[in-house]
């Protein structure tokens, strides 16, 4: 009940249109009643009597109402249909703004495909349930109870055989209803799952071919395909039990009610004209009925599809905005790490009781073994994740005490895996700030050395850059993200292996623009290149989730410690020696 609440929720947002489909609707149901009636009334007054005008004058009558339910089919096909696009649309669009809000953690465990295949298929036929509900619900209940009433007018012992059969229908209906629920279900996860396999080989494509693992990925493809017709064919098996059954005893009430209705005929107990009637109503009587059993279909595949949107509407952030939380204003840029140690849900601690301060203004360098926890140092930073244990601090105020949106505006990010989205060059950079110029656009590329290269282009800042920047080099792709960063000019910045991608040319003159942007700034910068920290005002190593060794490049030079053998490794005239060392 708890999830049909919600679902009804959501007519409220298209009422108007909602209302006229159920107007039209009723309408349809109730002229469908009135065929019959009339049709009694010319065969057991009109025809025998051969009265002439009242026929064309019943029959201008049903020639007019043909027009009303022409109009009123319009009504249901088309608003209806528009009712409920509109509210997949809006179910869509909540679910979308509430995967926006979700963490960092929720993606790392849920598959890009599979979150794809809820957003998109499952919602589809969430709009088709929401279309064809109400109105079917409303068309059967109306023809039921109107046949019901006037065949008791003409006939009480046939009608009341009719209506005997309606509790075997729906207990049929109520029998097979759970075996179809659990198949639809299983259609639902499967189609999740084959889009998941799609959407990974389709993006690593590139990488299943300098492999030449074509094979590779059509068995596992082949694998979940299979598994997807399986779970289709169970479904099918189940529906067609459902139908078959259905029409099977459709078919004995015609029967029943021709035989019993003919030897009520031998009896005297009705007319022929009557029977015909009668006959003509037992159609209208099952209409509803079959219409019910379409709409059982659509309520298993369309609350399946609902169910997995209320499942991933109801999962909540863990990281939130505490119930205080304020905005960051005049932002000097201190940052302090307090006995922080953090650990991924089900692994080992990646950070360990880290305590660091960094000075507002100031350039602090993380270096280290790979899996020492850099990257991570910095991701708390961003509240992408959350530390079990001590706390971080900007000028002072706990993070947990700093809106999330105000947090993330203070601090720019690039990272060492770029990603650029589907768009224009321009619309890459205008991401950093959505509301620049074109000439602080322009202002940015040049400081990110990127500018050049974008005028040579056909297209300049209008060219497409592919699927995750993929007609782009690695390094032109970086300078996208720098120009991003450079627009965005926020006061604390993370640089991931920022310059990792380019030549060493072009990363002398970036570094340069980056020493620039600097400035003033309180800069994290993470490096396996030691050779761009030397001169920051901190360089901390981090071994093992631990801080083993802080202080200036020259200092740790002295000490012979862990950074003084990974910038000997890197400096070592010998390259086999070098490679070991490292």
């Amino acid at each position: 009940m708890r999830l049909i609440k919600r679902f009804i929720s959501y007519y409220k947002y298209e009422l108007p249109l909602t209302l006229l489909d159920i107007f039209a609707a009723s309408g349809i149901a109730v002229l469908d009643l009135l065929f019959p009636m009339i049709t009694r009334k010319m065969m057991k007054d009109f025809i025998p009597a051969l009265d002439v005008a009242s026929i064309f004058r019943y029959g201008l009558v049903l020639l007019l109402m043909y027009f009303v339910v022409l109009i009123l089919h319009y009504i249901v096909d088309n608003y209806g249909h528009v009712a409920g696009m509109r509210i997949e649309t809006r179910m869509r669009q909540d679910l979308f703004t509430h995967m926006q809000s979700l963490d960092v953690e929720f993606f790392d465990n849920n598959r890009t495909g599979s979150l794809m295949s809820r957003i998109m298929n499952d919602l589809h036929e969430v709009s088709e349930l929401a279309h064809h509900g109400p109105e079917d619900l409303l068309i059967s209940a109306v023809m039921l109870v109107g046949a019901t009433i006037y065949l008791m007018r003409i006939n009480v012992p046939l009608t009341l055989l009719i209506v005997a059969f309606v509790p075997l229908m729906i207990f049929f209906a109520i029998k097979t209803r759970k075996k179809m629920a659990r198949a639809f279900s299983s259609i639902k996860e499967q189609t999740a799952v084959i889009n998941s396999d799609i959407e990974n080989s389709i993006s690593g494509i590139r990488v299943a071919k300098s492999f030449a693992n074509e094979d590779y990925e059509f068995e596992r493809f082949n694998k979940a395909n299979h598994s997807y017709r399986q779970s289709r064919e169970g479904a099918y098996h189940h529906m067609a039990v459902f139908y078959s059954g259905l029409n099977f005893m459709t078919n004995l009430l015609n029967g029943a009610v021709l035989v019993f209705g003919g030897y009520l005929t031998y009896l005297g107990k009705i007319d022929l004209a009557d029977l015909t009637a009668y006959i003509l109503f037992v159609s209208m009587f099952i209409q509803p009925i079959r219409k019910l059993t379409n709409f059982a279909q659509q309520y298993e595949q369309g609350m399946a599809g609902f169910k997995r949107f209320a499942e991933l509407m109801e999962t909540k952030p863990k990281i939130v905005d505490g119930e205080n939380a304020v905005n960051l204003t005049n932002v000097k840029g201190r940052v302090t790490f307090e006995n922080v140690s953090f650990s991924y849900t089900g692994h080992a601690e990646v950070l360990r009781d880290i305590s660091l301060e960094v000075e507002p203004g100031k350039t602090i360098a993380l270096v280290g073994p790979s899996g020492g926890g850099k990257t991570t140092l910095c991701h708390l930073l961003l509240r992408f994740y959350q530390p079990q244990d001590g706390s971080i601090k900007i000028d002072g105020i706990d993070l947990r005490d700093i809106k999330l949106s105000s947090l993330r505006q203070t601090v720019g990010l690039v990272q060492q895996d770029v990603f650029l989205f589907a768009g224009t060059i321009r619309d890459n950079i205008l991401y950093g700030r959505p509301d620049a110029t074109e000439k602080e656009i322009v202002e940015a590329a040049k400081k990110a050395e990127i500018h050049d290269f974008i005028s040579s282009l056909p297209n300049g800042y209008d060219t497409y850059v592919g699927e995750r920047g993929i007609k782009l080099s690695g390094g032109q792709k970086q300078r996208i993200a720098i120009a991003r960063l450079f627009l965005k000019n926020p006061p604390i910045l993370i640089l991931d292996e920022a310059t990792s991608a380019l030549d060493n040319v072009t990363e002398y003159r970036i570094q340069d623009s980056l020493k620039k942007l600097s400035e003033g700034r309180t800069v994290f910068l993470i490096a396996h290149r030691l050779s761009t920290v030397k001169d920051a005002d901190s360089i901390v190593v981090l071994e093992e989730g631990k801080i083993v060794e802080q202080g200036t490049h020259a200092e740790l030079l002295k000490t012979s410690g862990v950074y003084a053998e990974l910038y000997g490794s890197q400096h070592v005239a010998d390259p086999e020696k070098a490679f070991l060392l490292i």
